[in-house]
Parts: structure tokens; C-alpha cells; sequence
């Protein structure tokens, strides 16, 4: 690690400023969850074969549910079959160091974090979780976890009238939907914590982002957000990205390249050192 940012570390560390990680779809990558915008998450409904951006939009749950369904139940196979990798691992650790002071925002909706041992209060899941599901006429705001005996699917399994039983709203019986933002669809409070996402960015003095492109919009204001109060800025990705190039212009940021799952017990056993 670089001498100057181990320093920078130590200190933070040994004060009262609260850190937050924003991590994107690199770290679960790590752990061989694709991001489902290649060729992994093409899908077939009668003859035509649509792209993840399209099948991950309100308006295509509208015209073809049950074959939405079918899609993110193969998608959560994908995800179950996956486990937390060290960059995970670290990341709960932060948690448990920092305590009040940690916050963690995710775009990844696989879950991957909460099994890592990062807890649901300051785990702020701003795409949603695969492996919850809410009333899709909201005659709730309360997300449901899916039935266990929901199974997972493969690419060719059909949706049972069991299984379509199965995904009723607990509530008020109607359809479900996956408790995922879709690319047809705005950030909210509710659902997504936008507003406390914004809120803790503007409360943080050092932001990490993590295997994130910088693609959706949220995570862009976290970012401008922490950079505008002038909070130090550490980004850990195995591609160059925008918010590598946020880190370096700002006069305390950090670009490091890599895999997280390598990079980010180091800066855990810094921080372990330094409290």
C-alpha cells in the first residue's frame, strides 16, 4: 500500500469521522456472479431474444410477469451458488471496527454483503435484494423474502402453477414483483434510500467506492456529494473508471488499481493497527 494513503488511514482511523463504502457489481464479480449485461443475461421469450435492459423494466413485467419471474429466478441461482469473497469479508470487518461510524451502500442486489456479516441497519441496498419480493400494486411498502421452497431456476425451467401460488402477495394475495429497482424506474426513500444515501455522503470524511463503473445515477451524487465536502476518496477497482479519476483530481483522493478481494484486507489490517 502506498505510504502516504497508509498514513492517511491511520489517521482517519484514530478519529471520529465516519467512513462509508459504495460498492458495485466488481466485488461480486469476484465471487463469479456476472453482470448479467452480457450474454449471461440474455433471455427467450417466443421467438425473439431481448437484452437484460430490457427484460429488467417495469413496462416488460406489464406485458410478459411470469417471464420476468422466470429470469430473476434463474438469476438468483446464479447468485446462491456464489459465496462472499475477502473483499466481502473486509468490508463486514469495517463494520464491526467502525460501528456508528460505517455505512454501507450497494448497488449489488445479490445479497452477497448481509452474508458477509454486514448488518441490514447500515447496509443501504439502493438497487434492492434478488431475494426479496413486494405487492406489485404496493398495497404495501413492506418487501416479503421469497418463499424457501421457491426454487431457483435454470434457463429452461418453466414457472409451476404451485410456484406462481407461491409469489401471491402475502398481503392482499395479487401479483408480486422482484424487489429490484428496474432500469424503467426512479430512485425513492422508500424502497431504495435515496434520501439517506445522500444524507450519509454528505455526513462522510472517508469514502471508499469499490468495483463500481459509476453507470447509474445515485452513486454519482454519493460521490460528488462526499467530494464536495472535501472527504478523503479511495477507490479500489481492476479497471480505470470515473470515479478513479473523481479520486485522483480531488486533493485527497486515491486511485488503487485491482481486485478488491486482494486490496481490501490490507486496508482493514491498517485500520485494525491504528484502533
Amino acid at each position: 500500500m502506498d505510504a502516504e494513503l497508509k498514513e492517511v488511514l491511520e489517521a482517519f482511523a484514530r478519529g471520529s469521522g465516519k467512513i462509508c463504502v459504495l460498492t458495485g457489481a466488481g466485488i461480486s464479480a469476484e465471487s463469479g456472479i456476472p453482470t448479467f449485461r452480457g450474454p449471461e443475461g440474455y433471455w427467450t421469450v417466443g421467438s425473439r431474444e431481448y437484452q437484460p435492459q430490457e427484460m429488467a423494466t417495469y413496462e416488460m413485467f406489464t406485458q410478459h410477469p411470469e417471464e420476468v419471474w422466470r429470469w430473476y429466478l434463474y438469476r438468483l441461482s446464479v447468485c446462491r451458488k456464489a459465496d462472499p469473497n475477502p473483499g466481502h469479508l473486509a468490508i463486514a470487518e469495517m463494520e464491526r471496527l467502525f460501528k456508528d461510524r460505517f455505512t454501507l451502500i450497494t448497488q449489488n442486489v445479490d445479497g452477497l454483503h448481509l452474508r458477509a456479516g454486514n448488518s441490514l441497519t447500515r447496509t443501504f441496498q439502493i438497487h434492492g435484494n434478488i431475494s426479496f419480493m413486494r405487492c406489485a400494486d404496493a398495497c404495501t411498502e413492506e418487501p416479503f423474502p421469497l418463499p424457501d421452497v421457491v426454487p431457483a431456476k435454470s434457463k429452461d425451467d418453466m414457472m409451476t402453477t404451485e410456484e406462481l401460488h407461491l409469489l401471491r402477495c402475502p398481503n392482499c394475495g395479487g401479483m408480486t414483483r422482484p424487489h429490484v429497482l428496474w432500469f424503467d424506474e426512479t430512485y425513492d426513500e422508500v424502497y431504495y434510500r435515496f434520501t439517506s444515501s445522500l444524507r450519509v455522503a454528505r455526513e462522510t470524511d472517508l469514502l471508499i467506492t469499490v468495483g463500481t463503473s459509476g453507470a447509474t445515477n445515485l452513486p454519482n451524487q454519493v460521490v460528488w456529494e462526499a467530494r464536495h465536502r472535501g472527504a478523503i476518496l479511495v477507490d479500489v477497482n481492476a479497471e480505470e473508471n470515473p470515479f478513479g479519476r473523481a479520486a485522483l483530481s480531488s486533493p485527497r483522493g486515491f486511485f488503487i488499481r485491482g481486485k478488491s478481494g486482494a486490496i481490501l484486507p490490507g486496508m482493514v489490517e491498517v485500520f485494525r493497527q491504528a484502533l
